[in-house]
């Protein structure tokens, strides 16, 4: 950056120029624009405060400038609270007008009474309260006080303060109109932005959807492929091979390969689901089969009302002893593993504990991210539940599962029991 001879700063900082400029501005524009800011910010948050002070301050000031030096007491107290009146015209609208009519009749407070049922027109349109007050308006100004005054006029001056009635109560009311019909506008404005906001929405979704849908289509082309080759060649070895404990592990090999296609034909379901309407997902009714292809002793134990557990929580449940498994097949092979489901008025409990490996462990050869456990977390903090998992004092390890059945989906579980 050349040197220009002042002080140069980079980023959100502020260039100032020896010529007397601020980023190319002068100074002088900054500093007035910058105060122009300040005080229309104040002021935007002060917006009613200071039309009401303008309000009263304008008809006072009209009821001042008409102040005769003959006039009555009463003509001084009736605009004097006409004047005050003003400033609850927001809140009583209709009855603001009905203390300004005396105020307007006997003394000086005209534009009192004209910015009253200005302001019920704007809130109350057309109504029966805006056109009495109207009337009010009209015959306050058609009327003069006294009566003797008022009768000793011609008929030219009453058809003359007839007209000026009209005027006197019809602009108010027009500009009451065009002030709520300007709302009215304001708010059309704000909706179609909110319209045109929740289009862009669900134009990404779409989007979303499409990218799911691709998602899905790769997946399906490529990892099916390959586990559908171990599911083949898990089941030629099992054919081949003499060793009964070889025929056995390519039985289970191709066994787990056959269920995993299953699972990912259900995920590529729900990538490819864009009406929110996902397919049926395992739950606490398919854990004897998980249990029993384990591929290492494990037992399982269902107590309680879990029948008609909610899909959310038996769903989780599914795979949180799913994932249990997967840890004890990868970090402690051949140990005899206990799969506990309770499930209780407020609550279901899940535990997962298995004893310490047979012989040694090669498990750290497998393939591991450490996010096992960071998941079982989310997915139970995503119920309301809690997670425990930790070595027990035997040398295995247990994974402690708790979802409330109360809190998260506000009504208890029947009570129908399944062992």
């Amino acid at each position: 950056m050349a040197d220009t001879g002042g002080r140069t700063l980079t980023g959100d900082a502020v260039e100032r120029l020896p010529s007397g400029r601020v980023n190319g501005v002068p100074t002088e524009r900054v500093r007035r624009a910058a105060f122009t800011g300040v005080l229309r910010r104040w002021f935007g948050r002060h917006r009613q405060l200071w039309f009401d002070v303008a309000a009263v301050g304008i008809a006072a000031l009209d009821v001042w400038l008409r102040v005769v030096p003959e006039a009555e007491g009463y003509n001084y107290v009736l605009s004097a609270i006409a004047v005050a009146a003003v400033a609850l015209r927001r809140r009583f609208p209709f009855l603001v007008v009905l203390i300004t009519v005396p105020g307007f009749l006997a003394g000086w407070a005209q534009l009192a009474a004209m910015i009253a049922l200005g302001t019920l027109a704007r809130q109350k349109l057309l109504s029966r309260q805006v056109r009495v007050g109207a009337a009010l308006v009209w015959l306050s100004r058609f009327f003069v006080w006294p009566v003797d005054e008022f009768l000793a006029l011609d008929w030219k001056t009453h058809v003359h303060n007839a007209i000026y009635g009209c005027i006197v109560a019809g602009m108010p009311i027009a500009i009451g109109l065009l002030a709520h019909a300007r709302e009215e506008l304001s708010a059309r404005i704000g909706e179609l932005a909110a319209s045109r906001e929740r289009e862009r929405l669900l134009h990404a979704h779409a989007v979303r959807a499409d990218e799911r849908a691709r998602l899905a289509r790769e997946m399906h082309d490529v990892v099916s492929h390959q586990v559908s080759l171990i599911a083949m060649q898990a089941g030629a070895l099992r054919m081949a091979a003499a060793d009964p404990d070889a025929r056995q592990v390519a039985g289970t090999i191709r066994m787990l390969s056959t269920r995993t296609l299953d699972e990912l034909r259900q995920l590529v379901s729900v990538l490819r689901t864009t009406n929110g309407d996902d397919p049926p997902r395992p739950g606490i009714e398919d854990l004897p089969q998980l249990v029993g292809s384990a591929g290492f002793p494990a037992t399982l134990t269902v107590r309680g009302p879990v029948a008609d557990v909610p899909g959310p929580v038996s769903g989780a449940v599914y795979r949180a002893v799913q994932e249990a498994l997967t840890n004890v097949r990868k970090h402690a092979r051949g140990a005899a593993t206990a799969v506990l489901v309770v499930a209780e008025d407020e609550r279901l409990v899940v535990e997962v504990r298995n004893e310490p490996p047979v012989g040694s462990v090669d498990g750290a050869a497998l393939p591991s991210g450490g996010h096992g456990l960071v998941g079982l977390r989310e997915r139970a903090a995503l119920l309301d539940g809690e997670l425990e998992a930790c070595p027990t004092d035997d040398g295995g390890f247990a994974v402690k599962v708790t979802f409330p059945l109360v809190r998260s989906f506000g009504a208890k579980v029947p009570k129908s029991t399944v062992e």
